[in-house]
């Protein structure tokens, strides 16, 4: 299974990086992906370049690299951690919304753990604007400075950022100010809250991705929690006294079961395949944000008792029913993939190849094909990425027994 996960991975990785990785204006050792195939001319100039967007690149990037590191892999890294500086035309802390910073502070302190690349100077000076951004009234993030708006989309990705990086009471402040305002009946996270004259507003908007960053804060704080506590991964808390030093993570366990839950229910079909329209553009990385989170807790949720170990395997059925999916509904151009926006349909060819549009609509420009666009293709490398990091955890688990 992690041999043909991998396979399709790679032809992913190839088919991002034959139609949309180029130089940023012809400078030599820059990367940056152009964010529509076929792309306009302004795109080509990266008129247009999507902060975020890129930051997933370069977490897809890692994606394949950590599966197998060649020198090619690393040179493309260093090169797209330039290419973002450069593009940014100035301090990356200068961007005005800490969702995108936070996702870049992600990516790059992953690059940092890859042998033979160096830590990015520019990751401190990130962490540090995220930390500063803090609002003094709720304690969390804005959606972007001078906003009253305060969304999971910030605050998810950046609680992640600070288990990882030692600042574990922030992040726990962080996450129970998410359960304690936006969690709906379902048990799905709802998009933010909003500060008006009257009052908090809340914004109900139900987000894949919402779903998946909270999922992975919750992982990242129970993670610590139990190690702060003396517990290792997989370590079982058998006596009270221990169960007792360990308790601090068990509300952050159950939030991680409890959403898998959610997710399997409302988000996805009856087999397992992630099926919530998210269209084009931004949309179009949402699900596999999910995806990447789901793959989380199929591989690192401690497996010390039976809910986590149900929980690890529904998680893993959601990742690859929805790969399985995604690859079957492909288009295939020159040999490599095109992924679809709605992962249980037909993927649809970007442009015509002077075949003429298919409906009048398009043939005016009125729709947009959703496939164009970057964001999509690289929601279907992620999902691939997934499953691949599954697969071999699962193989893990046959060989050691442990299935």
């Amino acid at each position: 299974m992690l041999e043909k996960w991998a396979h399709r991975a790679d032809l992913a990785e190839a088919a991002i990086n034959d139609r949309h990785a180029s130089r940023v204006w012809g400078i030599p050792r820059t990367n940056l992906a152009v964010v529509s195939w076929p792309p306009t001319t302004k795109e080509k100039l990266f008129f247009h370049w999507h902060y975020w967007w890129q930051a997933h690149y370069l977490d897809c990037l890692i994606d394949a690299a950590r599966r197998r590191t060649t020198q090619g892999r690393r040179d493309r890294i260093r090169e797209t951690i330039r290419g973002i500086r450069l593009r940014n035309l100035g301090k990356l802390t200068s961007n005005l919304y800490y969702d995108d910073k936070a996702w870049l502070t992600l990516a790059l302190a992953r690059a940092g753990r890859l042998s033979k690349i160096r830590r990015p100077k520019v990751l401190d000076p990130l962490e540090q604007d995220i930390m500063a951004g803090i609002d003094g009234l709720t304690g969390v993030l804005p959606w972007r400075k001078g906003e009253t708006f305060y969304n999971v989309p910030s605050n998810g990705p950046s609680a992640i950022m600070m288990a990882r990086t030692g600042r574990l009471d922030q992040a726990v402040s962080i996450v129970d100010w998410i359960f304690d305002h936006l969690i709906d009946d379902d048990g799905l996270v709802m998009d933010g809250l909003r500060m008006r004259m009257h009052g908090p507003e809340l914004v109900r908007d139900i987000h894949p991705y919402c779903q998946g960053v909270v999922l992975g804060a919750c992982l990242e704080i129970a993670l610590k929690l139990r190690e702060r506590a003396g517990f290792g991964h997989d370590e079982k808390i058998e006596g009270y006294d221990d169960a007792v030093r360990a308790d601090d993570s068990m509300p952050y366990l159950i939030h991680v079961r409890s959403i898998v839950q959610s997710i399997a229910s409302y988000m996805a079909t009856p087999a397992g395949v992630i099926d919530w329209e998210t269209g084009e553009g931004d949309g179009g990385l949402f699900k596999g944000i999910l995806a990447r989170y789901l793959a989380d807790v199929a591989v690192r949720l401690p497996t010390d008792s039976p809910a986590n170990r149900a929980t690890r395997k529904i998680a893993a059925r959601l990742v690859t029913a929805s790969a399985e999916s995604v690859w079957n509904h492909r288009l295939e151009v020159d040999g490599l993939p095109v992924f679809a926006t709605d992962w249980t349909a037909d993927a649809r060819l970007p442009h015509n190849y002077s075949l003429g549009p298919s409906t009048l609509p398009e043939a005016i420009g009125m729709v947009r094909i959703a496939e164009r666009d970057l964001s999509v293709q690289l929601s279907g490398w992620m999902l691939l990425e997934a499953a691949a990091r599954v697969a071999g955890e699962s193989e893990t688990e046959r060989r050691d027994g442990r299935e």
